[in-house]
């Protein structure tokens, strides 16, 4: 049975996709049989591990006309595989709306593909509608990352509440995997006072791993590829890594299998 985990913050441009995309390649670098689903309908994941328009994708999965197992696709990772997303999933929700079951539909799809994983990533929308519900349903937990800039608790509350009513009404052991600071400068105050707040908020919640802000991970998605293959001895590689160590290390049953 994989360990399934959302990836999700409804605010934009906290550094999501670049820890599936980054995260899933090294859990896959270490040998663990991995997962990446793309459910946003921006498909930065896909593009960002090089798969760009692919059809079909997790569209066609979520509105029943394909089965997953005919989707999924091998990256050019040894044990990394995807669900891509294009464009398509844009008009998702609203197909969704009035289908049986709405808000399992993915978790239901991934029952197809559970024993075939070590991990299943999931790659969330920038917004808390039934896509993310459906990510939310079928997990075990989710990793939220906050990045270290002035805003960056505000939302967190409507996140935390969705969680809880996912909670109630669908999945009741849905937990917080952990808490990831990203885009961090060591050298701004703002930084350090924002981690202390989360610290504060979030407890031991909060991973010992920091990603700091690096340029080497904002260009790696350019070129199609995770930071591990961009750029290894990058700064921003460096942190990928130990976050992949530690959430490895919390997750021992499974490293050990």
């Amino acid at each position: 049975m994989a360990k399934i985990i959302s990836i999700a913050n409804q605010k934009g441009g906290v550094g999501k996709t670049t820890t599936t995309i980054n995260l899933s390649s090294l859990l896959a670098a270490a040998e663990k049989r991995t997962l990446l689903i793309d459910i946003d309908p921006q498909a930065n994941s896909s593009s960002g591990l090089s798969v760009t328009n692919h059809t079909p994708s997790v569209y066609e999965v979520l509105v029943g006309t394909k089965n997953i197992k005919d989707v999924i696709i091998n990256s050019f990772m040894p044990f990394l595989d995807m669900l891509p997303s294009n464009i398509n999933l844009v008009g998702a929700e609203i197909e969704m709306v009035d289908m049986e079951n709405r808000e399992g539909l993915l978790r239901t799809a991934i029952a197809e593909v559970n024993d075939s994983y070590d991990y299943i990533l999931i790659d969330c929308p920038p917004s808390l509608g039934l896509l993310t519900l459906n990510s939310l349903t079928a997990s075990d937990s989710v990793l939220i990352p906050v990045q270290c800039e002035y805003f960056a608790l505000e939302g967190l509350g409507q996140l935390l509440n969705t969680i809880n009513i996912v909670k109630k009404h669908f999945n009741k052991d849905l937990a917080i995997e952990g808490v990831l600071l990203t885009m961090f400068d060591t050298r701004l105050r703002l930084s350090h006072q924002v981690a202390e707040e989360v610290r504060k908020y979030f407890g031991d919640k909060v991973y010992k791993t920091v990603i700091n802000r690096n340029v080497r991970i904002s260009e790696a998605p350019s070129y199609g590829k995770p930071i591990i293959l961009y750029d290894a001895i990058s700064s921003g590689a460096q942190n990928y890594m130990q976050l992949a160590s530690e959430l490895l290390e919390n997750n021992s049953a499974i490293s050990n299998n």
